[in-house]
């Protein structure tokens, strides 16, 4: 009995040490993978392809600091892997420093590959380190939260990358709005290295109240709280165990080096002299001091009556866009100028605003200069209509479509294409080698949207049309113009079609006497070349004639003219248009002369009826 108990009691045990033993092994994995982790696809962002030949060439580079070439002539110094641990280790800071070999690549390319950057960085951050440290004690956060503009942007305030984040600490414009930071053509406050890191510390302190965890806060700064958040989902488990490098492969590829690449920053910042890496030096110090400016001033001002150089307040104030501070009496800007020019710009305020105070003044309004007297504006109608007359000889040009597809085959052709399934006019453009503009231009489309079964004119080349199968058409008016011609076509052959009506009906009633004197008075060419945006209503109306004589006397079946094409010209002239209006209006007029015309025309019989 004694034996039966003591082995439920070891049973017993034993089941409630294994969850136990279970939990611990887990925990175990959890911190295991900080330094058991491996990646072989890293992907280096942004920040490692500085331009550092654009950076020492830079106005603070050449004016404040001298160039150690020790980086380049002595190389890199192999160091172990236990060291660099060992190093990592010692830092004081209040963020794990954990070592992997993927903390290993990041220090190795910049100790190896990037290391005129960090030279460069080294000497730019003898002017920023101070900001940033200033932001973050006042936020009550890690100092070596400083490090983050490293991997960020290299240390330039100027800094853009492919998505659009600006500035030292690479705020995208919704971030930086959201912050409260402008963001207009004359003003950036992403690249104010002041405000910015202000504006970082407590975004930081906001993602890390939000985690609990410096290496999820960091995450969460460069691909955002949602993606973070949607990778610890996934990851599955206690949302409050897991740190960055358990959730490490659910996040995105870009943001998985972000952690690493910031340990490797600490890391090369601090070290550095171990590996023969040297800053350049300061060859003297560059104190600043700010002002609040009010009224609106050119940086060009400033540095004709203080003698400062444009590049120097370009540097000390990025965020001023096109030189110009627009400040205003209810919204002031900081102006930072080295400190021995405060007092300065303050006495000579006035004067900095009245140098060519006309030259930089804002605009506010207009007036249209003087006109033209009687001479100088005939001269300019004279001139005008010498351009429209060269205008109208030119030759029209094809859409560039169509010259290709003439280039190739040396003919055009006009088919109807019935729009498939699943069909785009991107797909269909491609199909008949013209591009979707000149598709919807023929069609007269306005969106980018077709339906199935939707019938579509299309010129292309004749062996694409053939191949194709599609029914051929006769091209209408439309496609043989210009696209700007093309716009017009509609409301101009309107207009002159209604003009020409007009014409005919109200000279109906004249006599054919009158007809014939008024074209006998006019002299008419005996063909016409056909110009530029010319169709067969502007053509019979210019020599006095009709449509349907134009078409009579060339033998034309359809209306469609080419620039370039020989047409005669009826010797009718306006009579044709007359007579054919005193047909209409005489049958109506008078019942006789109808009945008369009737009787003419009516075939006689051979035989005659039989009276009854």
């Amino acid at each position: 009995m004694t034996k039966r108990i003591l082995h439920i009691t070891l049973l017993a045990a034993a089941a409630i040490l294994t969850p136990a033993a279970a939990n611990a092994d887990k925990a175990k994995n959890i911190l295991d993978v900080k330094s058991d982790i491996t990646d072989s696809n890293i992907v280096f962002p942004e920040s490692y392809e500085i331009d550092t030949r654009k950076m020492l060439e830079g106005w603070y580079m050449k004016n404040y600091t001298a160039t150690d070439d020790r980086y380049r002539t002595q190389g890199d110094v192999t160091v172990s892997d236990a060291t660099i641990r060992e190093r990592l280790a010692s830092l004081n800071t209040v963020i794990d420093m954990p070592f992997n070999q993927i903390v290993r690549s990041y220090i190795d390319r910049y100790t190896a590959k990037s290391r005129p950057a960090v030279a460069a960085m080294l000497g730019l951050s003898l002017y920023y380190m101070p900001i940033f440290e200033q932001a973050l004690e006042e936020a009550g956060l890690p100092l070596e939260l400083k490090y983050l503009p490293v991997i960020e942007s290299g240390l330039d305030p100027n800094a853009v990358s492919r998505h659009g984040a600006t500035g030292l600490w690479q705020f995208m414009l919704a971030t930086g709005k959201g912050l409260d930071m402008e963001v207009s053509s004359l003003v950036d406050e992403r690249r104010d290295p002041y405000l910015s890191s202000q504006k970082a510390a407590g975004y930081l302190k906001d993602l890390y109240a939000t985690y609990n965890d410096w290496s999820l806060a960091i995450a969460a700064y460069n691909c955002g709280p949602g993606t973070v958040n949607k990778a610890i989902r996934r990851a599955g488990g206690d949302p409050s165990q897991h740190d960055f490098w358990s959730i490490y492969y659910f996040l995105p590829a870009e943001t998985r080096g972000y952690v690493p690449m910031f340990i490797a920053a600490n890391y090369v910042m601090n070290y550095y002299p171990y590996h023969n890496i040297s800053p350049v030096l300061a060859t003297k110090p560059l104190v600043t001091d700010t002002l609040m400016i009010s009224d609106r001033v050119h940086f060009n001002q400033i540095s004709k009556i203080l003698d400062i150089p444009v590049d120097q307040l370009r540097v000390l104030n990025p965020q001023f866009r096109a030189d110009i501070i627009p400040g205003r009496p209810d919204r002031q800007y900081t102006l930072v100028l080295p400190s021995q020019q405060v007092q300065a710009y303050i006495m000579s305020e006035e004067e900095i605003l009245d140098c060519d105070a006309d030259k930089y003044a804002r605009r506010t309004d207009a007036q249209p200069g003087e006109q033209p007297d009687a001479q100088l504006a005939q001269l300019i109608e004279n001139e005008e209509e010498a351009d429209n007359t060269l205008l109208e000889q030119a030759p029209a040009e094809q859409p560039a479509t169509v010259r290709r597809a003439t280039a190739a085959s040396g003919e055009t052709k006009t088919v109807s294409h019935k729009v498939e399934p699943g069909e785009t006019l991107s797909a269909i453009a491609k199909k008949y080698q013209v591009d979707v503009n000149d598709i919807k231009s023929w069609n007269n489309l306005t969106r980018n949207a077709v339906r199935t079964g939707q019938m579509l004119r299309i010129t292309t080349s004749a062996a694409i049309a053939d191949a194709s199968g599609a029914r051929p058409v006769a091209p209408s008016a439309r496609e043989t113009q210009t696209p700007r011609q093309d716009n017009s076509w509609k409301k101009e052959s309107a207009k002159k079609q209604t003009e020409t009506a007009k014409t005919a009906t109200g000279k109906a009633g004249s006599s054919e006497k009158s007809k014939t004197s008024a074209r006998k008075k006019q002299a008419k060419p005996a063909s016409h070349t056909v110009k530029s945006g010319e169709n067969l209503t502007t053509i019979a109306k210019k020599y006095g004639t009709t449509v349907a004589e134009l078409k009579k006397a060339n033998k034309l079946t359809g209306d469609e003219l080419h620039p370039g094409d020989a047409l005669k010209i009826p010797s009718s002239g306006k009579a044709s248009a007359g007579k054919k209006a005193n047909k209409k209006t005489g049958s109506k007029a008078t019942g006789k002369t109808s009945k008369k015309r009737k009787a003419s025309a009516r075939p006689k019989s051979g035989t005659k009826k039989k009276k009854r």
